[in-house]
């Protein structure tokens, strides 16, 4: 009697701890859902300070479309299942070159660079939904040859990853985007350090970091500009630091709790693009210190989260690609925040969640979307198949 006891009690642990294990990682959806609201919710106010004297209501108004685009997209990537998702992963990077090649070749630079594709007023940045298309598909690659992705002669091993991920961060080099190029770079190169790629191969990011910086010293003098000023901004702060110079008067001038929202001096007149990239010095300056360090708190929570979802994910394929997703936004917020303060040189990289702009919004909300339904996945597996039975036109044909 006391052995059928003692082992009818065995399964109760491994039991106990899965249901440990979900309502953990419920606790950070949930958690990461209102990190991200508060975040959306943070950036459309100070888009409203920042560009309400410049543009009216117009930014705004845009904002608030790229919000529900970009919440739609969130919420379908969730009803198909990251699984489903990575399922295509060779096709998001296909389509993901091409849209990269045509903004290169057949719609006029911007600035010098030839990131965008343009139909009239509507425009979309192809780079930002190429570091999902990198993310989802290096995390499938990796997930599916486990054994094999480190090895360089094998079949399955690390020159397919390499060869399709490097296709599409060169072709997001030859839109001169640098500082998506590098954040793209440092996603690819780390998740696979996460999925156990051997650790001699650290030679791979200092090469191509070597043959970057030949590129921007034989054929990027713009960005070689950007590199020299933003060392002393102060001596070129009437051409090359000019960006940078003010950025850092809006922070300067900021102290602790700012100088009061909407009372911005530096906005209307003397910081470029005040309510996209440089918007977090508009912060800065309005709200203070404090402010910032509680973007900053965001940030780092959002991070948190969203980590404490990868590794509690019920596969290898969902730990990958959340960490990847992680990567992403979590680095091009600490890339933004260098910027603004003059820690890094001055580079294109929009704050998540706060920055105006379409395309970094839809992107960020769809990685928000793909971390929601891993997590899913861990607490209820397969949830996809059973939303989609009861779709209507799901049901018909079940029924046929």
């Amino acid at each position: 009697m006391k052995k059928t006891l003692r082992q009818s009690s065995v399964p109760s642990v491994p039991l106990q701890d899965a249901a440990d294990s979900s309502r953990e990682v419920w606790q950070a959806v949930r958690a990461l859902l209102v990190v991200t609201t508060i975040l959306i919710a943070f950036g459309l106010t100070m888009l409203y300070s920042a560009s309400y004297g410049i543009a009216g209501l117009k930014y705004f108004r845009n904002q608030l479309i790229w919000i529900t685009l970009g919440t739609a997209g969130g919420v379908g990537v969730f009803l198909a299942g990251y699984k489903n998702v990575a399922a295509k992963s060779t096709w998001w990077m296909l389509i993901s070159f091409i849209l990269l090649m045509a903004a290169c070749f057949f719609f006029k630079p911007v600035n010098g660079a030839s990131r965008w594709i343009r139909f009239g007023s509507f425009s979309i940045q192809p780079s930002e939904f190429a570091k999902i298309a990198v993310a989802v598909f290096v995390a499938k690659y990796c997930a599916d040859n486990a054994r094999t992705f480190s090895l360089i002669r094998h079949r399955r091993g690390l020159l397919p990853v390499c060869a399709g991920a490097g296709i599409v961060i060169l072709g997001i080099l030859m839109g001169r985007d640098l500082g998506t190029t590098i954040l793209v770079g440092t996603m690819t190169f780390f998740t696979m350090l996460a999925a156990g790629l051997f650790f001699r191969y650290l030679i791979i990011p200092v090469i191509l970091g070597g043959i970057i910086a030949v590129y921007i010293k034989l054929f990027d003098p713009m960005r070689l500009a950007r590199v020299v000023s933003f060392m002393n901004p102060e001596v070129v702060q009437k051409g090359k630091g000019y960006q940078l110079w003010n950025s850092l008067l809006a922070l300067g001038s900021g102290n602790w709790f700012g100088v009061g929202f909407m009372t911005s001096r530096l906005k209307a007149k003397y910081l470029p693009e005040a309510h996209t990239d440089f918007i977090l010095a508009i912060v800065g300056e309005e709200l203070g210190f404090v402010a910032m360090a509680a973007v900053i708190l965001l940030y780092t929570l959002y991070g948190y989260y969203a980590l404490r979802i990868a590794f509690r994910s019920s596969s290898r394929l969902g730990m990958l690609l959340g960490f990847a997703l992680t990567l992403g936004v979590t680095v091009q917020a600490a890339i933004n925040l260098a910027v603004v303060s003059g820690s890094a040189p001055t580079k294109g990289m929009p704050a998540p969640f706060i920055s105006y702009g379409g395309s970094n919004m839809i992107a960020c909300l769809l990685a928000t979307g793909l971390l929601v339904s891993i997590a899913f996945d861990t607490i209820d597996p397969g949830y996809e198949e059973r939303f989609a039975a009861k779709l209507p036109w799901r049901r018909k044909k079940l029924k046929g």
